[in-house]
């Protein structure tokens, strides 16, 4: 009898096949760890990526929306302006208006809560300093620089707050400022376009007092409506918005800014603008005509009656 080797495909003994049992598993068991391993590093991987794009889209955004940057610009603080402010204010203010702006009786009104609008209309008028009590103050020749009655308003606003006063604004939204660093006052930016509601809104509001082309007409008790002639825009906003002495106040929810502008507006076109046709007689409207219809035309008829008499 011949005896051969077994062949391959013979089944194996029970040893072997827990080997290779234990063998398989353990290899697949590498194979997982491996898997899993491979699948972390690619999760950290993913994530470390989009971190960094979330920061290269974050700086791109911020150089598209920020693209100017901002540099300080050496000007006047508001501690510097209320400082300076004080000191005229201690000087030339505090008799009448009070240590504390609280007013003194029979001297001076209080200034809490009228704004630097209403240090700039009086003060640029030349109202005040007042020399002494009267029943309505008039105009007269200014006393104080621009500067000091920028200085004197921002202490005044600081102190009381109210309306402000409005400054001339760059393209860009900003204070425009001059040499000095100083807010420059808006002046011609203050004058509307719409003439015809100007014009209307000033006869419902201002003509009853300041004359339809505003020259200004007598009230009670030594009071009188000043003329508007000669007021710069700047002036005659703040006084509608602060109503100074006998006029009342115009707040932004009475009238508009731009219906102020407007008003502004009218108010400049009828102080410049010329007559049209005959003698404007001062622009007062029916009184002067009437006065001149009776002093010089019934004069004249008069005279030619008794010319024509003794002639006869």
């Amino acid at each position: 009898m011949r005896s051969s080797p077994p062949s391959s495909s013979q089944p194996l003994d029970g040893d072997d096949a827990s080997n290779e049992r234990v063998t398989t598993a353990g290899t697949a068991t590498k194979d997982a760890r491996t898997s899993r391993s491979r699948r972390k590093l690619r999760r950290r991987a993913s994530a470390t990526a989009f971190l960094l794009f979330g920061l290269v889209a974050s700086g791109l955004l911020a150089g598209l929306l920020t693209p100017e940057p901002q540099v300080a610009t050496a000007e006047p603080t508001s501690a510097e302006l209320v400082a300076a402010g004080k000191q005229l204010y201690d000087n030339s203010c505090v008799t009448c208006h009070g240590v504390n702006l609280e007013g003194v009786p029979d001297r001076g009104p209080t200034l809490l809560g009228v704004g630097d609008a209403s240090v700039y209309f009086q003060v640029s008028t030349g109202r005040m300093p007042a020399a002494r009590g009267e029943a309505q103050v008039k105009r007269k020749t200014v006393k104080f620089t621009q500067s000091q009655i920028d200085q004197l308003g921002a202490y005044i606003q600081a102190m009381g707050g109210g309306p402000r006063t409005m400054y001339a604004t760059t393209e860009n939204g900003d204070v425009k400022r001059d040499e000095n660093g100083m807010p420059v006052l808006a002046m011609g930016e203050l004058r509307g376009n719409d003439l015809g509601r100007g014009s209307e809104l000033f006869r419902l509001n201002c003509a009853s007092c300041h004359n339809f082309t505003g020259r200004g007409g007598a009230l009670s008790s030594g009071k009188f409506a000043p003329s508007l002639s000669g007021v710069n825009e700047q002036q005659l906003y703040t006084a509608i918005l602060t109503g100074p002495q006998n006029m009342p106040k115009f707040s932004n929810r009475q009238l508009s800014v731009e219906e102020k502008k407007d008003i502004i507006g009218f108010i400049r076109y009828a102080d410049t603008s010329n007559p049209i046709g005959g003698f404007g007689l001062g622009g007062f409207g029916p009184a002067s005509e009437g006065v001149v219809m009776w002093v010089v035309g019934i004069s004249a008829v008069v005279a030619g009656a008794m010319w024509i008499g003794s002639r006869n």
